[in-house]
């Protein structure tokens, strides 16, 4: 099946050679004018420092963090020979998907799900346990919210013969059994957070007993178990800067099938958790705009219970909920916000990247929040036509490309959308199943509790 287009045939499936696959990470943050605030120190409230990193991240991911100035960074020989097993990843045109819509619109996503892990976070996994590996540790510590993340880190950690401890987050821990096993297939200590095994999260479960957990608890559990640890250190699956910089290499390719095809995209669309996916996405298409080379409208798409964009406040906060870790400038509902037990896993964090919230400070993207049947009902009809079952969180994105599909058929508009598939969904047959079985519910936070959740904001002056 396939269109032609300025005297190209536009396959079902675009796919780059290996040869055409990018040899450098974009860094966006080159492009901004006005850059993302920087880390703060909780006790100093400062700028944190390189030296101040140390005991948590890895040297060269460190580097990378705070680096604002160079547009492209080298992606190493061995990170790309990995790569190479899965990448580059189709892009496809999803001609039945339009069909069922009856709309002049043209759909295109970026599948990463093409790989053990399912989803596009084996890209900074693989960067992050390189690091390590060349600094010379024993191991690392993550946490994991539907266990995507922690189960490509567990995937880069045996790769590299690297110990990977994972606290995941517990009503995923409870909800997703299998993604679990994965991890423990390749090598993974898998502890369900918050737990008894680190004070902090001691002090969470004795301050709310019986809760269900949170991405921030478990980020807690896992930097104090990094610094706690000798030859252990801690690496992180989205929200900073240098995990949207792996993530680039998504957006960079996607550009480059398109640009071989002659197709540009007037929207595109991530979902957003904590921003390694939206940011990944639309990186070097974002860089195109701030350039003034090109124009584009990007949308990221959250969950309605946890609506850190659409709901939140852009201010300084902490990224975990123990207080341990720096505090980054985002939008965000407060870092002790524990959401309800959403199962778009990978969304539940309370804050969003430091470079997606400020772009979104100045106007550069658009958000929208959907609740979890109606994305449910997406991915569905998406499953149905386009013979892929998508992971809940990339189905946000697929509920935001179908409205935006369904606005072009009322108003004749033949708009060319990108979005991100950023993974699989079969390990996610528990909530399919809660749906398919008309039981599943919906949970939007009410004002006052979001407005309690950020009254407990630090004061940081800027």
């Amino acid at each position: 099946m396939s269109e032609s287009t300025n005297n190209k045939a536009i396959p079902y499936k675009i796919y780059l050679h290996e040869s055409e696959m990018p040899t450098h990470y974009y860094n966006v943050r080159a492009d901004m004018k006005k850059k993302p605030a920087p880390l703060v120190n909780p006790g100093t409230g400062k700028p944190i420092t390189a030296d101040e990193l140390k005991p948590i991240f890895c040297d060269e991911l460190i580097e990378q963090e705070l680096n604002e100035t160079d547009r492209y960074i080298e992606i190493p020989q061995e990170i790309r020979d990995f790569y190479k097993m899965y990448r580059p990843s189709p892009l496809v045109r999803a001609y039945c998907l339009e069909e069922k819509l009856q709309t002049p619109a043209k759909i295109y996503y970026k599948f990463e799900g093409n790989n053990t892990s399912g989803s596009h976070k084996l890209n900074s996994a693989i960067a992050q346990a390189y690091y390590a590996k060349k600094e010379g540790l024993k191991g690392v510590t993550t946490e994991t919210g539907a266990g995507q993340w922690g189960t490509a880190l567990s995937m880069a950690c045996s790769y590299f013969e690297l110990d990977c401890n994972v606290y995941m987050v517990k009503v995923s821990y409870e909800q997703k059994p299998f993604r679990r096993e994965v991890m423990r297939t390749y090598g993974a200590s898998v502890t369900p957070s918050p737990s008894e095994t680190t004070e902090i999260g001691k002090k969470i479960l004795d301050e709310h007993p019986g809760t269900t957990g949170s991405l921030g608890c478990a980020i807690s559990e896992a930097v104090e178990a990094a610094t706690t640890t000798e030859g252990y250190k801690y690496v992180l699956g989205s929200v900073l800067n240098q995990v949207l910089l792996h993530q680039s290499i998504i957006g960079e390719e996607a550009m480059a099938a398109m640009k071989k095809y002659d197709i540009k995209p007037d929207v595109i669309i991530g979902c957003a958790g904590g921003g390694s996916n939206v940011g990944g996405l639309m990186s070097p298409f974002m860089g195109e705009k701030l350039r003034g080379e090109a124009d584009y409208r990007f949308i990221a798409v959250e969950p309605a219970s946890c609506p850190s964009l659409t709901r939140g406040r852009y201010a300084y906060d902490f990224c975990d909920t123990g207080r341990v870790c720096p505090m980054a400038k985002m939008y965000t509902l407060g870092s002790g916000y524990i959401p309800a037990p959403n199962h778009a896993g990978g969304l539940r964090y309370h804050g969003m990247s430091p470079i997606v919230s400020e772009l979104y400070h100045q106007g550069k993207l658009e958000a929208v929040s959907y609740t979890q049947t109606k994305v449910f009902e997406a991915a569905r009809d998406f499953a149905r036509v386009e013979g892929i079952l998508p992971a809940p969180e990339s189905s946000h994105a697929i509920k935001a490309a179908v409205d935006e599909a369904l606005k072009c058929k009322e108003t004749g508009e033949e708009k060319t959308i990108l979005f991100g598939l950023t993974g699989t969904g079969y390990f996610d047959l528990y909530a399919y199943e809660k749906f398919n079985d008309g039981v599943m519910t919906d949970y939007i936070p009410s004002d006052e509790e979001i407005e309690a959740s950020l009254a407990t904001l630090p004061n940081i002056e800027e």
